[in-house]
């Protein structure tokens, strides 16, 4: 999950917080015979959280663990730097059957851990070489987040609007229309609502660190639909792009009509795109419920947010409801001692079962998480709740098929082809030789 989808990036690569007992410094480990924790994070928004529940387990438990959060877009290379350390991690995070290949020799057989047990729907559980070799840690929708004060606003006091309520965009047609209507008439409806847009759309971030929203947040979206045709249910050896004009419609869009030039992209930042939505300055923003972290530290109110599906002009969209996945799996280092693993296990048991871990997860990172002990658990994450409502609507839930892309080198390759063609130093040509080509190469090369 990555890619199963916005940053509290540190000045360095990575940042270590350690919670050991008195006297403990940066790379120490609890010496005693009851082992010891180390978790390397996957997602930056959430490393203050982790921070603190390490912290509460230490003090209640007397058992050391640390939290490393790598920086956005650096997880892969973090990983693989520190698994071949002697103080490797012990938990750590893998997205996809692919990665289950990758890092078969660390994987540890999770069918007899508490965590598993707890997983009220085992099916979001990884299975690999006749081992569950990592658990889902929540599922998550991504589709286009919208500044629901901003829309109703443009819906009820500007005469022209092209649309009378948010409900009336159920397809790419109608989101154009409105998107064209806010960079025609900015001024006009400014001055109508009393806000201060400057573009439909925050900025489609190319740098390193934010361009998997569209090499494979989006680009998930034209594979769903592909496989859809072809009743692909495992990673296929090569694949069509059938739908790719599609995703160039949507992906245009977002170039058209945004806040920043094209030109300007590669120095563009997630971080700049949450700040532009939550300062009000564009009405639609892509990215998932994981973003409510940030948004509501930059200021935004639950009741200011909503959440669309991510329409590509495909017959039909209007009944397209989230995409619903996930690609946060927890797999338990099987080169740890046997203490170290035994205290991972009963870490990650008090995570998702105390009071403590229940209210992190759920409350403090925002996520939806698919365990027995959380049955009862409602998220206060307006795009959670947004999520719940479209999954109650009936429409069909977009399934997360980015998490059967070949290789990460695959992203980063059609990363770089976006680039080029937003910059208008390449053409859709080469993103198309990226997305077909670039499969069947990195599939034989991880194969």
């Amino acid at each position: 999950m990555k890619k199963k989808l916005v940053t509290m990036l540190l000045a360095t690569t990575m940042v270590a917080s350690m919670f050991a007992g008195c006297g403990s410094d940066g790379g120490s480990k609890n010496s005693s015979d009851s082992g010891s924790v180390y978790m390397l994070n996957f997602k930056p928004e959430t490393d203050q959280a982790w921070q603190d529940l390490a912290k509460e387990y230490s003090d209640e438990k007397g058992v050391d663990v640390t939290v490393v959060t790598a920086a956005d877009g650096q997880y892969k290379t973090q990983l693989q730097s520190e698994l071949a350390k002697k103080e490797a991690p012990t938990i750590f995070n893998i997205g996809s059957t692919s990665d289950c290949a990758e890092y078969a020799d660390y994987i540890y057989d999770l069918k007899d851990s508490e965590i598993y047990k707890h997983q009220s729907d085992k099916s979001l559980s990884l299975e690999y070489d006749g081992k569950v070799a990592a658990v889902a840690n929540c599922y998550e929708c991504y589709g286009i987040i919208y500044n629901k004060a901003i829309l109703e606003n443009y819906c009820k006091n500007y005469p022209d609007a092209v649309i009378k309520s948010v409900d009336d965009i159920k397809d790419l047609d109608t989101l154009e229309k409105v998107a064209t209507d806010i960079n025609s008439n900015v001024d006009k409806i400014n001055e109508a609502c009393g806000t201060h847009i400057t573009e439909a759309f925050a900025s489609a971030g190319l740098d390193d660190g934010s361009n998997w929203r569209f090499s494979g947040h989006l680009a998930g979206i034209e594979l769903y639909y592909e496989f859809k045709d072809d009743n692909v249910t495992k990673q296929p050896e090569t694949i069509k792009g059938t739908y790719l004009p599609e995703y160039k419609n949507i992906f245009d869009l977002y170039l058209k009509d945004s806040t920043t030039e094209p030109t300007q992209l590669s120095s563009k930042t997630g971080d700049d795109s949450t700040s532009e939505f939550s300062l009000g300055e564009a009405a639609f923003y892509q990215n998932g419920t994981w973003a409510w972290t940030d948004l509501q530290k930059a200021g935004m109110k639950a009741d200011s947010l909503g959440m669309l599906p991510i329409y590509i002009g495909v017959k039909g969209e209007e009944k397209q409801g989230l995409a619903t996945g996930s690609e946060n799996y927890w797999c338990i280092n099987s080169k740890a001692s046997d203490a170290d693993k035994k205290a991972t296990k009963d870490f990650l048991k008090w995570v998702v079962t105390s009071k403590t871990g229940i209210k992190s997860l759920s409350s403090d990172m925002g996520f939806t998480t698919p365990f027995k002990s959380f049955s009862d658990v409602k998220s206060d994450n307006p795009l959670v709740q947004a999520a719940v409502e479209d999954q109650n609507s009936g429409k069909t839930a977009v399934s997360w098929n980015f998490t059967m892309m070949p290789s990460e080198e695959w992203k980063n390759k059609l990363g770089s082809a976006l680039l080029e063609y937003a910059q208008g130093t390449g053409d859709w040509n080469a993103v198309k030789k990226a997305f077909v080509d670039g499969w069947k190469t990195e599939y034989d090369a991880v194969h």
